[in-house]
């Protein structure tokens, strides 16, 4: 069991990297005119640069924008999928450098790695594009509408579909090396899906029929299979990206069953938090912490304790990330940033018709696209005091 002084360990840890010290909210609402580009910063961040991307659609009602920014380590480069369905590539200081037309609009966002982005699209293909150039070097007919952001393990790609099918796709070429699917469940489900964890040669994965399934990488073939939804007969769905903390442990959240965490050999549940609604998950140490329907939650990872819980309201959060001391949860109204100490909100930003996509950190910058198709480069402080 971990013991007060191992959270406060954890703590200490964030509170080292800034933002932790008390300091009022400092909302700030409605997008910036063009001709001025910077908001005023605060005690959190500054706004570096922002760039609108997708033209304003007439009668557009409610737009969302649901896939996260992708950035190319080596370059700088921001990688870009909107409601348009429009691949683009913004430049380190904020200037569109290329853009590339899909068939469709996107659910999760891309990946770069070596210079090459890997985008999953709505139109049932799987993309990929030179960063530099946006050449395309290849496109995979998957046929079916893509929901995770994908994930290169050697030499292969893999990405899973809205229809509960996993591909594993040759990088270089493009060509299939295999495929693993699951029925869809008769019963409602939830729109979305987590992407797939790659660890020491297994990817685990889960569906909406409320398993969790872990295979060997290189031929798909299965290790084991776990269901997370016992007695459930809708809502099944285990739709968030596993994860595998520092001490081997797989968390994974079922939309019915809650949080679980898992031995990641064999699949047996060490133990479960009961909670319905839950959809994404994050390790952090010694912590985890899960999002969903109305809250974001912290838990002890060794036993599943419940620290504190963060109501929502009836807002759904994607995808927490730790960053500069603070959480950041997209929550559809607003970016929050979240005290982990307390789960009490700092402040919640708020460009011009929500932010629904979660913000990709690098290094000190969160590049976060909102609702309505901006796109913003925020420069993390480190000490908001």
């Amino acid at each position: 069991m971990m013991k007060r002084r191992a959270w406060k360990r954890w703590i200490g840890a964030a509170a080292a990297v800034g933002l932790l010290g008390a300091c009022s909210s400092v909302p700030l609402y409605g997008n910036p005119v063009t001709s001025s580009p910077r908001q005023a910063p605060s005690k959190f961040f500054e706004v570096a640069w922002w760039t609108p991307l997708v033209e304003p659609i007439a009668l557009e009602y409610g737009p969302r924008e649901l896939a996260s920014p992708a950035v190319d380590p080596d370059s700088g480069r921001v990688i870009t999928l909107t409601r348009d369905g429009v691949i683009r590539c913004v430049a380190p200081g904020g200037t569109l450098e290329w853009s590339y037309k899909t068939g469709n609009r996107f659910s999760a966002g891309a990946a770069v790695h070596e210079g090459i982005a890997y985008v999953p699209a709505g139109d049932g293909f799987l993309y990929a594009l030179d960063v530099r150039t946006g050449k395309l070097k290849w496109k995979y007919e998957a046929g079916e509408a893509l929901a995770t952001t994908p994930v290169v393990s050697g030499t292969l790609v893999l990405v899973a579909s809205e229809s509960d099918t996993l591909f594993a796709v040759k990088a270089d070429t493009g060509t299939w090396a295999w495929q693993y699917r699951r029925d869809t469940p008769t019963g409602f489900t939830i729109h979305g899906a987590g992407s797939p964890l790659v660890k020491d040669g297994t990817v685990y994965l889960g569906f909406s029929d409320g398993y969790l399934v872990a295979l060997d990488v290189e031929a798909g073939t299965g290790k084991w299979e776990k269901a997370l939804s016992s007695g459930a007969t809708q809502f099944l769905d285990v739709d968030s990206t596993p994860v595998i903390n520092d001490a081997g442990r797989l968390y994974v959240t079922s939309y019915q069953g809650g949080l679980y965490a898992l031995d990641a050999e064999t699949g047996d549940v060490e133990w479960n938090y009961a909670v319905s609604g839950l959809t994404s998950v994050m390790a952090a140490g010694e912590v985890v912490i899960a999002s969903g329907d109305g809250r974001l939650d912290a838990y002890l990872s060794d036993n599943g304790r419940l620290l504190w819980s963060m109501s929502l309201g009836d807002r759904a959060g994607r995808s927490p990330v730790l960053a500069r001391g603070m959480i950041l949860l997209a929550n559809q109204r607003a970016l929050l940033f979240v005290d982990p100490r307390t789960g009490k909100s700092r402040m919640e930003w708020n460009p011009g018709d929500g932010i629904s996509a979660p913000p990709r950190v690098m290094g000190s910058n969160a590049y976060v696209l909102s609702n309505n198709g901006y796109l913003y480069a925020l420069h993390l402080r480190g000490g908001g005091g």
